[in-house]
């Protein structure tokens, strides 16, 4: 489960969590453009690119909003998230509500590595989990950390 917060339309957004059974080693984390996962991965789509950019790593002016590099998964296969990111927006005319996140195959060379596909995904391979980012409708941040 990855979880996103912001709050406000300035402000970053906070993205956090756990990606369970994966390979050890690096792992593509991208922004999508549709929230459909009926194909699983294959069906969500480009990284999310509103501004039209080639795609880059996390801490480039040029990337794609839906760029976010890589996560890194531990022996047993488990990944821990904790990104900030200035660019990915849950409030205004970018929000992500409603796209999808996923997990890739392989790390993303961050449009370096010279491959045909470096610049448009950071040659990161198919898709390996995929979910819609949604609003959930539970307790605020802060009640559900102090219970």
């Amino acid at each position: 489960m990855i979880r996103l917060f912001q709050a406000a339309e300035d402000a970053p957004t906070l993205i956090e969590g756990e990606v369970k059974g994966l390979t050890k080693g690096s792992h593509a984390l991208a922004v999508c453009v549709w929230g459909n996962v009926c194909q699983g991965s294959s069906s969500c789509g480009p990284h999310f690119n509103p501004f039209g950019k080639t795609h880059g790593a996390p801490t480039e002016e040029e990337r794609h909003v839906g760029s976010l590099g890589n996560i890194e998964a531990d022996a047993s296969g488990t990944a821990t998230v904790h990104l900030d990111d200035a660019l990915v927006k849950l409030i205004g005319p970018h929000s992500i509500i409603g796209r999808s996140l996923v997990v890739y195959t392989n790390a993303d060379d961050l449009g370096k590595g010279g491959h045909d596909t470096s610049l448009i995904n950071g040659n990161a391979g198919p898709g390996l989990a995929s979910g819609i980012v949604g609003i959930y409708p539970g307790p605020p941040r802060d009640a559900a950390a102090s219970s």
